[in-house]
């Protein structure tokens, strides 16, 4: 873990996203060399969920946001390829429905928060409350605030709200890790020209994906307010590098695991009664 600190952003630091970045791949030079390090880490993962459901004291919510084509699906098909699917959750933050329009624009997330004992994925979350709208505020108009929610501070307001939301979750033992993947325009482009090229990946391109492209200045300067206002103790962000999705899976993998490692998970212990229920019930079995 130690090779992963400086991707933690800390808490009430100024983030500058160039001070990242987003090809860094350590010690390692190719797929092939974090190969063998992410299989040890699925392996890994494996058995603390199997602890983290068994003991059900704990979720784990995992936040993931990036620019479009950064790898955050590849990243939850690879890293999360080991555990459980029964006390695993994936929730795809889209277009807000009407339905959720009519809530406040955290109870959409809420309702998905993970069980104890279970791990839950956001792929985007949230945050795009103080990202997508702030840089199209026009979004603002459809959530029907009233005029005193839409003043200049809303944004500020909005980073204390979400800092109250995840101090609440991790003070029920709901721990919150955020993740940023980091990936260079230059490197956005290259995937972009290769989802068009590449008739099994047509699918996955998008023209508003192009669209979105032309505000990338403006969506830096989001995420990097972002990061700096809502980065805490209790629910840290870390800006992954993302130019080489091979890395970027090692980095999730060792920080997921290393949170987890941290919570002392346990298999219940069994009560003296409950041995004894055991005993009795195995007698029982042999016998037959």
């Amino acid at each position: 873990m130690k090779n992963y600190k400086h991707f933690l952003v800390r808490p009430g630091s100024l983030v500058k996203l160039r001070d990242f970045d987003p090809a860094y791949t350590d010690k390692y030079h190719s797929p092939e060399e974090a190969a063998k390090k992410l299989r040890k880490g699925i392996q890994t993962m494996a058995k603390l969920q199997d602890m983290l459901y068994a003991q059900n004291t704990y979720a784990l919510l995992i936040i993931i946001q990036a620019m479009d084509a950064a790898g955050k699906d590849s990243a939850v098909k690879h890293v999360f390829s080991g555990v459980n699917p029964q006390g695993c959750t994936v929730v795809n933050f889209k277009t807000p429905s009407a339905l959720e329009l009519d809530r406040d624009y955290l109870w959409r997330a809420h309702k998905d928060i993970p069980e104890r004992g279970g791990i839950g994925i956001f792929n985007r979350s949230y945050y795009e409350e103080v990202l997508i709208v702030r840089v199209h505020p026009h979004l603002l108009q459809k959530q029907q605030l009233p005029p005193e929610a839409k003043h200049k501070r809303i944004w500020s307001d909005r980073f204390e709200q979400i800092n109250a939301f995840e101090k609440h979750l991790v003070q029920n033992g709901i721990i919150v890790l955020k993740f940023f993947l980091h990936l260079s325009k230059e490197e956005q482009k290259r995937r972009f020209l290769e989802r068009i090229d590449t008739p099994s990946k047509n699918w996955k391109f998008s023209l508003a994906d192009v669209d979105e492209r032309q505000h990338w200045d403006a969506y830096q300067r989001a995420y990097e307010e972002v990061f700096t206002h809502t980065s805490t103790r209790y629910a840290p962000w870390y800006i992954v590098p993302a130019d080489n999705k091979w890395y970027t899976r090692i980095v999730l993998s060792d920080i997921i695991n290393h949170t987890l490692q941290k919570l002392d998970l346990h298999y219940p212990a069994l009560s003296a009664q409950q041995k004894l229920e055991l005993t009795l019930a195995r007698e029982r079995l042999l016998q037959e």
